[in-house]
């Protein structure tokens, strides 16, 4: 670890990022590499050096996330983390987060939130899985259940450059008010678009309802019975439950499909309760988000509360130490946020109120794990109400 040096790169440096990267990946191809080469100039990078040798690289992207209470704030969506083989259990990820985080809290930045290619990595780094994501499965022509509404409005197929601009203005109204959904604008945004859509070789189409839209890929698929195509959902957004009904209706009726597949759907995706046989759609619940308090006194106060609560918590963080000790949270009549010398409520370490944060977690199911500690009656139960959120947090970005 002494010998590892962590910063910011250098011009002469960003070319072999993407290098870097795709070999800690195993997708170090040349072909891989250029699909890479684009993201640095969209990113913050930063490396870890053994000697003259780039071992490790790291990143992020300024972006806008929805917080509960519909309130967007900023935050840092970290990504292109990446140890060489033959480099790792050195402490050159450490390196990178301590190198990362130290400079997030330097430019004000509160959140720091990431995707994790392994669960066991980021708890050390103080993230906290903060969201669930849901792979849908659901077979064409699944029938809805009587009496659901379906707007009769056209869904339209229309081409990238004619559906940006509405599908962005849907977008930014809808997005507000989804926890954990990301801002979907800007050139950071269209180049990651970008690189998705050229992998697999599998074009996006976009299909518009004037309340909603969605972007989806075939998978062409033939049998012996005929066509058995997949249809992927990439994003799917509506103004109205009658949208949201007309969307799915669309996709479901495809007349090659055999299956509509959603990876990043949300937990309590309500395609679910549309269905006559519920049974039809098949689940599997991953974690999502993964997100990272890096100024617990500017993070508490960025969200809205679903209740009124007066608690003290006492919180653990030996990655930021700046974060430690005791805090008093008061979430009415406006949300404020003090450290105090009063005795704790609450103990709990800010992985743990990082995975609460967005609702995704309550704090009652922590406490169940042995994860929170309540130190006195009915602290635990207003401090994991006022945390709640009407819907679970959900991220369909990948980044």
């Amino acid at each position: 670890m002494a010998d590892l040096d962590a910063r910011e790169l250098t011009d002469a440096e960003l070319d072999e990022f993407p290098a870097v990267f795709g070999a800690a990946f195993l997708q170090d191809t040349d072909d891989e590499i250029e699909r890479w080469r684009p993201l640095v100039d969209h990113i913050r990078p930063i490396g870890v050096c053994d000697g003259s040798e780039l071992i490790g690289v790291a990143g992020h992207y300024d972006e806008a996330i929805a917080l509960p209470g519909g309130v967007v704030r900023p935050v840092a969506a970290v990504t292109t983390v990446g140890v060489k083989p033959g480099h790792r259990r050195r402490g050159a990820a450490t390196a990178l987060m301590r190198r990362q985080l130290d400079g997030l809290r330097a430019a004000g930045v509160p959140l720091a939130a990431l995707h994790a290619s392994e669960g066991a990595i980021y708890g050390r780094y103080g993230y906290g899985p903060a969201s669930t994501s849901n792979h849908l499965e659901i077979p064409r022509g699944a029938r809805f259940r009587p009496g659901a509404e379906i707007d009769e409005q056209p869904v339209r197929e229309l081409p990238l450059e004619r559906a940006r601009a509405e599908f962005q203005r849907q977008h930014a109204r809808i997005f507000p008010h989804r926890a954990g959904w990301l801002a979907r604008d800007g050139d950071a945004w269209e180049a990651r678009e970008r690189m998705r859509r050229s992998a697999g070789n599998r074009p996006d189409r976009f299909a518009l309802h004037p309340q909603g839209h969605v972007v989806y890929r075939g998978k062409p698929d033939w049998t012996g019975r005929g066509p058995n195509y997949e249809l992927e959902i990439v994003a799917l957004a509506a103004e109205t439950p009658q949208a949201y009904a007309a969307l799915w209706r669309y996709l479901l009726d495809f007349d090659l499909a055999a299956e509509v597949v959603w990876p990043k759907a949300a937990a309590d995706e309500p395609i679910v309760h549309l269905l006559a046989d519920p049974r039809a759609a098949r689940q599997q619940h991953f974690d999502g988000l993964w997100l990272r308090l890096i100024d617990v006194a500017a993070a508490l106060p960025a969200r809205g509360y679903a209740a009124e609560a007066d608690v003290v918590l006492e919180v653990s963080d030996d990655f930021c130490p700046w974060n430690a000790g005791r805090w008093r949270l008061r979430t009415a009549p406006e949300v404020a946020v003090s450290r105090t010398e009063s005795p704790a409520q609450l103990t709990l370490d800010v992985a743990d109120l990082a995975a609460a944060y967005l609702g995704g977690t309550t704090l009652t199911s922590l406490a169940a794990a042995g994860r929170v500690r309540e130190h006195e009656a009915g602290a635990l139960a207003a401090a994991s109400r006022a945390f709640a959120t009407d819907r679970p947090p959900n991220c369909p970005d990948a980044f």
